[in-house]
């Protein structure tokens, strides 16, 4: 045995930062795979497989910035949306050419890195901040390159102000929770089956079980089993989840009427939020619409509208009108992606169907393909068009939604 390991540090000894408790915030571990991977790299011989991902962990744990809570991890996924999009733009706006192959690479990029991100099924904060940048920069450059033109009066300034101050309050109503289910409703539900037989059996001790009237209590134990026949057992929450739940492996918990987990809001859509997420898409979208007409008007004042994303002759002419013109062109690549969303979305509203519930039924083959194949309907909660409509507006939070903190909204 190594008695060295249980020998109490000397004053003098340097001790490891696993061992100080100065910062409460500080947690470090691998300090060996660290000390080898520094000693490796600095006699220039190759790094271990298998310690690459612990090393670069350890030192993503380390990167800090001072917040006002205290020590906050930085997130490097948002470096690139905050980086590479107006770097992208400005250089896409020097040559007709050069903005084509930017603005048809760039959302080939993005679908690359959703997929290498998504395998992993882990968190990541770029779509989040590439949306709120991509917002937020758009609005950047209509107030500094269209409104010193004289093109927008102040009413249409005011209008699109209020759409992007609507949008980001929607969204913020959105990432305040998808609605959990919460482990409280598991207790209750087996507190009652505990309780059950210890009735039935007490019963059977005084009066013979022939002559025993039915338990009161059968009711609420197939009306116990009847939920967890529709919801089911979680395997990783173990709680009992009601009808249409749903378990999201990225957040991590079972969402009640789960409907997908949305990359571009870092949050899952379910019961608490489908409405405000729904909302938050046609914000954006009329949105984005308005400034898009706004900004082809004073760029391309002689064109229509419907034709002047395709020609506009003399629009590279000025640095400045070609980079509202590449702007334009990739507000109108994002509203396409997300009208596209928000149409399957009100589809699936209109067959009270869930995203969740179609990729379910699609692996099972057991739903009808409808609207050529926009949407595959399993008939088992549609109740018509209007009947659906009205379910899903008037569709109650659930009443165990706890409120989320400001910290949480990312």
């Amino acid at each position: 045995m190594k008695w060295e390991k249980f020998k109490p540090p000397e004053p003098d000894d340097p001790m490891c930062c696993c061992e100080c408790d100065v910062d409460p915030h500080g947690c470090c571990c691998d300090c060996d795979d660290l000390d080898e991977a520094c000693s490796r790299w600095l006699k220039g011989e190759p790094q271990k497989p298998d310690c690459v991902l612990p090393v670069f962990g350890a030192v993503m744990d380390r990167l800090r910035v001072r917040l006002l809570p205290g020590d906050r991890r930085v997130e490097l996924s948002m470096v690139p949306a905050l980086v590479l999009l107006p770097l992208l733009l400005r250089l896409a706006a020097l040559h007709f050419l050069l903005g084509l192959v930017i603005l048809t690479a760039l959302p080939g990029l993005v679908l690359l890195y959703y997929y290498a991100t998504h395998r992993k099924k882990g968190r990541t904060l770029f779509f989040l901040s590439l949306a709120l940048f991509s917002l937020a920069y758009m609005y950047f450059l209509f107030v500094t390159e269209i409104l010193p033109r004289g093109d927008v009066s102040h009413l249409q300034l005011v209008t699109v102000t209020t759409g992007v101050v609507l949008t980001l309050i929607s969204l913020v109503r959105t990432k305040r929770g998808p609605g959990f289910v919460q482990p409280s409703l598991a207790a209750i539900h087996s507190t009652n089956q505990s309780q059950l037989p210890d009735k039935h059996s007490a019963s059977q001790n005084e009066v013979d079980q022939s002559m025993m009237p039915a338990s009161p209590a059968k009711p609420v134990e197939q009306q116990t089993q009847s939920l967890t026949a529709k919801g089911g057992t979680c395997p990783l929450c173990k709680v009992v989840r009601p009808p249409r739940a749903g378990h999201c492996r990225i957040c991590g918990g079972c969402v009640q009427r789960l409907d997908h987990h949305c990359i571009w809001i870092n949050s899952c859509v379910g019961k608490a939020n489908h409405r405000n997420f729904l909302l938050t898409l046609l914000l954006f979208l009329l949105t984005s619409l308005y400034g898009i007409s706004l900004v082809l008007r004073s760029v391309c004042p002689r064109q229509n509208l419907l034709t002047a994303l395709l020609y506009c002759p003399g629009v590279y002419n000025q640095y400045s009108s070609a980079l509202c013109f590449t702007c334009a062109w990739y507000s109108s690549i994002v509203t396409g992606g997300l009208l596209h969303l928000l149409m399957l979305q009100m589809i699936n509203i209109s067959y009270n169907l869930t995203e969740r519930e179609a990729q379910l039924a699609l692996r099972k083959k057991n739903g009808q393909s409808r609207l050529h194949g926009l949407v595959i309907d399993t008939g088992v909660y549609s109740r018509g068009f209007w009947q659906n409509w009205a379910e899903f507006l008037t569709m109650g939070e659930p009443a165990d939604r706890h409120p989320s903190a400001l910290t949480d909204l990312v």
